[in-house]
């Protein structure tokens, strides 16, 4: 019986090793990633210029609790969901 439950763990093995892989070469940077992200769009001011999701250059007007009002140019003010700032561009 004692053989049994070591062939079981040995046949395991190797889904934990490759688990454990997977784990940190995909799902812990993406999680860092992601964090960072979030950590970047927290800290967003007035003035600070960003590139949306969809590669729009715009100014910071106002940052609110779920959307960021945007400057396209000195007439064009808009609403923009804070899930679509790609990155804030320095």
């Amino acid at each position: 019986m004692e053989q049994q439950g070591g062939s079981i763990l040995a046949s395991l093995f190797p889904l934990i090793v490759l688990f454990a892989i997977f784990y940190f070469l995909v799902i812990r940077p993406q999680q860092k990633q992601q964090k960072e992200h979030k950590e970047m769009i927290a800290g967003l001011e007035k003035g600070d210029t960003i590139i949306t999701s969809g590669g729009i250059i715009a100014e910071v007007v106002k940052p609110e609790e779920d959307f960021i009002k945007i400057k396209l140019d000195e007439n064009t003010v808009v609403k923009l969901e804070k899930d679509f700032v790609a990155k804030k561009k320095d």
